[in-house]
């Protein structure tokens, strides 16, 4: 009635502009922060920071945190292990899987699984292949040839949804589901890759479940219908066909895309910089020699247990990790947190930060090792077999392509016999 009788009283652009100022004012109500809540960027009223482009970057000048994030990640992990809602991921997932589950659900999902794989037995396009046979094996007990069609596909729609995924489509998404899903655009794109994937998967599951022995699991499929054959009257626990399937998406699409793009960026940095390379294949000559590599090689092995974490480190794979929400109210650094809140940690400050790294915007694997050329962790990667330059012509650049994860521009390299 009240908004009947202005309308009365104003012209339509008088009307309009005060419909539009009580819009913007009900949701700089809605937003409000309550008091001592972390300084941020200012976002567009409505819209937020969705148009904010390459979000790490801008947040890396407002939250040089380090033990911020290390607070969220560990010593309050457990205040914040929930994922918040995204409309468009929750139109696939509806609750299930590892990435976009919570509570008691998502905890025991992700130990199993975590059991599980810990028991467990082009140069994109190679690596992609080989990761993906890889964790496939351990997934669902089967490999593929590189030339096979339908799995080509699949690797092609798996890369593709992640980069999508750290578009600006995803964002609107997410701020307008009621509109977008309407809508066409790439982020339909991210949804029919993922329900392709889905059902490829529960392909695999269903092949699973006609010869499956309990007694005696072959791979992670096997091993998930006997957990959920004993959690079958522990309903809360979610160990069900359609929450296989989705596990097995996140372990399938997540384990391939990272790993690939982590062996891209350590073969990138390998041909930029040669006498690293050589370092590499010197103490792999001096430790192991001509004979097969064997896992107690690792901790005699400092200067590639170096190599690999500074892999890990420089190329800043994602940049803004994912999203958490606290489950609970809490302090971080002095500022109130409350329940709900969605927490977005920083890694490049962290990856980057001046205090903890000697050269943070160098490729340098001496930031892992004391001063007696010893590193602390140890992992295992052979390079010793060829040695690695790009062919004749080809300029490389260590620019990434910014999605969901960072990876390298496409590069060409060749492999030497030595």
């Amino acid at each position: 009635m009240i908004l009947y009788s202005l309308y009365e009283c104003l012209d339509f652009k008088s009307f309009l502009f005060l419909i539009c100022l009580l819009l913007l004012l009900i949701d700089l109500i809605r937003h409000k922060n309550p008091a001592n809540f972390p300084p941020g960027p200012w976002p567009l009223p409505i819209l937020g920071n969705v148009f904010t482009d390459f979000i790490y970057k801008t947040v890396d000048q407002v939250s040089k945190v380090f033990k911020m994030v290390k607070d969220v990640l560990i010593t309050q992990g457990e205040t914040f292990t929930d994922r918040p809602v995204s409309p468009l991921f929750d139109t696939l997932y509806k609750g299930r899987g590892l990435s976009f589950n919570n509570g008691y659900s998502w905890r025991k999902q992700q130990q199993f699984s975590m059991s599980h794989l810990k028991n467990a037995a082009h140069l994109t396009l190679w690596s992609n292949n080989a990761v993906a046979n890889v964790i496939g094996s351990l997934l669902f007990g089967h490999r593929y040839e590189y030339d096979d069609v339908d799995f080509q596909k699949l690797l092609q729609m798996s890369a593709e949804s992640v980069f999508l995924t750290g578009s600006v489509w995803n964002q609107l998404h997410d701020a307008f589901p009621g509109i977008m899903k309407w809508l066409p655009g790439p982020h339909q794109t991210i949804i029919s890759n993922y329900q392709e994937l889905a059902y490829f998967l529960k392909e695999k599951v269903e092949q699973h479940r006609q010869d499956w022995d309990s007694n005696n699991p072959r791979d992670y499929i096997d091993a998930y219908l006997t957990e959920t054959e004993k959690r079958k009257n522990d309903t809360e626990a979610g160990f069900n066909i359609d929450s296989l399937v989705w596990c097995t998406v996140d372990l399938f699409e997540g384990g391939t895309e990272t790993t690939t793009n982590t062996l891209r960026w350590a073969l990138l940095y390998m041909i930029k910089y040669p006498d690293i390379q050589e370092k590499v294949r010197a103490e792999i000559d001096q430790v192991i020699g001509s004979r097969p590599p064997t896992m107690f090689d690792k901790a005699n092995m400092h200067y590639i247990n170096a190599f690999i974490h500074e892999v890990l480190r420089k190329p800043n794979l994602v940049p803004l990790n994912m999203a958490r929400t606290a489950r609970k109210n809490t302090t971080l650094g002095g500022y109130f947190i409350p329940k709900g809140t969605v927490m977005i940690t920083n890694l490049t400050s962290v990856l980057y930060d001046k205090h903890e790294w000697e050269t943070p915007d160098t490729f340098n694997p001496g930031h892992f090792l004391d001063s007696e050329g010893h590193v602390r962790e140890s992992t295992w990667l052979t390079w010793s077999c060829s040695s690695y330059f790009p062919p004749p012509g080809e300029e490389l650049s260590l620019e990434s392509q910014v999605g969901f994860t960072q990876a390298p521009l496409p590069y060409k390299l060749c492999a030497h016999p030595r």
